[in-house]
């Protein structure tokens, strides 16, 4: 019998229907870059490709076990943390990955999901106090990053930006990878940063279209690099070119945003000459 030879990656996120973003899109993600996914469902959505109308919380009690019983049967290369559904799971799911210092986490809060919750500032907390001092990379908008900062404003200001991601690598984060920083009309970038400052900053022109699942592909991609050995600055150049092809091959799977097509690389090695 063949040894398993393909890297573990073990997520915590919200189970999407439509397999545009959470648990899903992970473990597409992680399977298009070599990797094989686990996953502990932290809530189960219903949406569709326009919009999300409503999430069941998973049970904390459910949320561990599921991931206590995965740990103790496999090694695993990596940790991502998504969306984490209650102050609860995030307890919970900052205590288990405390127990695998060595592991990556790579952290993609989706604090979007948070919006208009009875409880957003007090998640927002447990995410700065519990989980942000435990990670490796974590992946934020600019606009999301002024929030976990704590210095919410919007739009926020270009010189601000420094201010802000220092402020979460003062919180114990090792790196902080700040996507979607609008350059002019047609220009964003995403800008890399440690414990020194700017490491890097990718800038390219805006993809036309609105999607659903771009920052969910480009964590499980930078969590997937990491798994198969890159280093940090590597795996978020490589992470950003898969990210950037998935949604080149974008598909309009319904009547709502676009989903990115994280095969495109199987596509695009089909012959399309028919046998004869």
């Amino acid at each position: 019998m063949q040894n398993q030879t393909s890297p573990l990656i073990l997520t915590f996120g919200a189970a999407d229907p439509v397999g545009a973003t959470g648990i899903q899109a992970d473990l597409a993600t992680f399977a298009a870059m070599g990797c094989h996914g686990l996953s502990v469902v932290t809530s189960i959505l219903i949406s569709d490709t326009a919009r999300v109308e409503d999430v069941q919380i998973i049970d904390v009690d459910w949320v561990a076990d599921q991931a206590r019983v995965i740990l103790e049967d496999m090694p695993v290369a990596a940790f991502k943390v998504g969306a984490v559904g209650s102050i609860e799971n995030i307890s919970a799911i900052a205590e288990i990955v405390s127990d695998y210092p060595d592991v990556p986490l790579i952290l993609d809060p989706f604090i979007s999901m948070l919006s208009n919750q009875d409880d957003e500032d007090d998640r927002l907390i447990a995410i700065r106090e519990l989980l942000i001092p435990q990670t490796t990379l974590m992946l934020a908008s600019a606009v999301e990053l002024a929030r976990l900062a704590e210095t919410w404003r919007e739009p926020v200001p270009a010189d601000m930006l420094m201010l802000d991601a220092m402020r979460i690598i003062e919180m114990g984060c090792e790196y902080l990878f700040v996507t979607n920083t609008q350059t002019d009309v047609q220009g964003v970038s995403n800008t890399l940063f440690d414990e020194s400052g700017m490491l890097r900053q990718d800038g390219w022109q805006r993809i036309p279209g609105s999607f659903s699942g771009a920052g969910s592909t480009l964590s499980a991609a930078i969590a997937a690099m990491l798994a198969n050995g890159l280093e940090i600055p590597e795996a978020v150049s490589e992470a950003q070119e898969f990210t950037l092809a998935a949604l080149g091959s974008a598909q309009r799977l319904g009547m709502g945003k676009l989903i990115p097509d994280r095969y495109f690389w199987a596509r695009e090695a089909e012959d399309p000459t028919p046998p004869r």
